[in-house]
């Protein structure tokens, strides 16, 4: 999460258990952008916040890269993305960064006959249904790639956008969620929680010790 840093006494306070300011004192309204990843949660943050204070936050679901644009441009008072900006890009655009939340992103399939947890898959890089904005997600899993694969670091790399080898693209976590369970055969990645709304089916991936490890609701 980005915060443009002469916001940032405001937003300490507004976060805060026990407010101290009169309520005219913060801003009626607040606006921010960026990831799909976290939208799920900050939706229930903005409700729960606006029931609590009287003030809306109004996010737009558009994209990490979408919302370090707009952070950047100062058109929003905070935006967020699943890949951390590096400290000379803070300073040069006068941000602050921050972790809010811990989600997964884990891979989706559509195989008939096949139960989530079912299958399994090892470090070799995949097709899949890919992500066609720049996207924190996408950060994730080429990241992971990279890591466990030469070939994939060698050929496509990583980053918030890569030159995908082969696949389609959809827009945002509901994008790649929506191809994934309309084409037969398909894999994709998408955060557990888009997951498990549209109750799709999720594979296991081997991590560096050789197991493969499930996640549960509530881990994100």
């Amino acid at each position: 999460m980005f915060l443009k840093k002469f916001r940032k006494l405001s937003a300490i306070m507004a976060s805060a258990a026990a407010l101290a300011v009169p309520v005219a004192a913060l801003p009626a309204d607040i606006t921010g952008a960026g990831a799909t990843f976290p939208y799920p949660i900050c939706a229930k943050w903005a409700d729960a916040y606006k029931k609590a204070t009287g003030i809306g936050l109004n996010y737009q679901s558009i994209g990490s890269g979408g919302g370090i644009k707009q952070i950047s441009a100062k058109t929003v008072d905070l935006g967020a993305s699943d890949m951390p900006l590096k400290p000379e890009v803070l300073d040069k655009e006068g941000l602050m960064q921050f972790p809010t939340v811990i989600g997964g992103a884990i891979p989706a399939v559509n195989l008939k006959g096949i139960k989530p947890g079912e299958l399994k898959l090892s470090a070799e890089a995949i097709s899949l249904v890919h992500r066609s904005d720049g996207s924190g997600t996408t950060f994730i899993w080429p990241n992971y790639l990279s890591t466990v694969s030469p070939e994939w670091k060698e050929k496509v790399g990583e980053g918030t956008s890569v030159n995908w080898p082969t696949g389609v693209g959809g827009k945002g976590n509901e994008g790649v969620a929506s191809y994934v369970q309309r084409i037969n055969g398909s894999i994709g990645y998408a955060e557990y929680a888009y997951v498990l709304q549209n109750k799709m089916t999720y594979a296991l991936v081997k991590n560096r010790d050789g197991h493969f490890i499930a996640l549960r609701r509530g881990c994100t």
